[in-house]
C-alpha cells in the first residue's frame, strides 16, 4: 500500500493501490486536431509549417497506399517470375515503409499531425483503388508504376516549394527518400516490362 502525507497531519494516509490493473475502455475529446499546429520553436513559421504538413500529408497518403499495392501484389504474384519478383517487391514494400514513417514523424516535428488512419488515408489518396481480386502480373506491375509516378510528381513539386518556404528539412527528405527511393524502385519495376527473350537472341 502506499502512504501519502495529509496537510492536517503528519500521520500517513493508506492509499488504495489498483493492483496493476489496466484503466480500459477510456474514452476522451481529441488533443489537436488533424489539420492544425502547435507551436514548436525550430526557426519555420506558422504558416511555412501548416504548408509543409498539408503538402506531406498528400504524400504520405499516397505512400501509404502504395506500401499496401506493394504488398498485396507480393502476395498475389505468379508465373515464372515468381519467386524474383515476389522477393522484390516486399523489399520495395520494407523501403516504402521506411518511407512512411520518416515523413509521419517529419508532419510530427513541424508541429502537425500526420495522417495515420487507414480510412482516413483513403480519402487523402490520390492512389486509385485496385480491384480486390488477382490481376494479371504485367497490370500489377504497371499499377505500381502509376502509384510512384503520381508519388514522384507530387514530391518533385511539394520540394520545390518547400525549399522556396525555406523548409529545408522537408525538401531533403522528399528528395534523398522519397525520390531517389521511388526511381530505384520505378527502375526496378520498369525493367521487368520488358518484353524480350530469355534463350535466345
Amino acid at each position: 500500500m502506499e502512504t501519502a502525507i495529509t496537510a492536517s497531519s503528519t500521520e500517513p494516509t493508506t492509499l488504495p493501490r489498483s493492483g496493476g490493473q489496466p484503466l480500459l475502455h477510456q474514452k476522451g475529446a481529441e488533443t489537436q486536431a488533424f489539420g492544425t499546429l502547435k507551436q514548436l520553436p525550430i526557426g519555420l513559421g506558422h504558416d511555412t509549417r501548416m504548408y509543409a504538413c498539408q503538402r506531406l500529408n498528400r504524400v504520405l497518403a499516397d505512400t501509404q497506399i502504395l506500401y499496401s499495392l506493394y504488398k498485396k501484389h507480393h502476395w498475389l504474384m505468379r508465373g515464372a517470375t515468381f519467386y524474383s519478383l515476389h522477393l522484390m517487391l516486399d523489399k520495395h514494400a520494407e523501403a516504402q515503409l521506411a518511407i512512411v514513417d520518416a515523413l509521419a514523424e517529419r508532419v510530427q516535428s513541424l508541429g502537425g499531425v500526420a495522417v495515420g488512419d487507414p480510412r482516413h488515408v483513403a480519402e487523402l489518396t490520390t492512389v486509385p483503388r485496385p480491384p480486390d481480386g488477382v490481376e494479371e502480373v504485367p497490370v500489377m506491375l504497371s499499377r505500381l508504376l502509376d502509384a510512384h509516378e503520381r508519388i514522384l510528381i507530387e514530391a518533385r513539386d511539394a520540394a520545390a516549394r518547400l525549399s522556396a518556404e525555406g523548409d529545408e528539412g522537408s525538401t531533403d527528405l522528399l528528395v534523398s527518400d522519397v525520390i531517389r527511393t521511388g526511381e530505384a524502385q520505378v527502375w526496378f519495376l520498369a525493367e521487368h516490362l520488358v518484353d524480350t527473350p530469355l534463350v535466345r537472341g
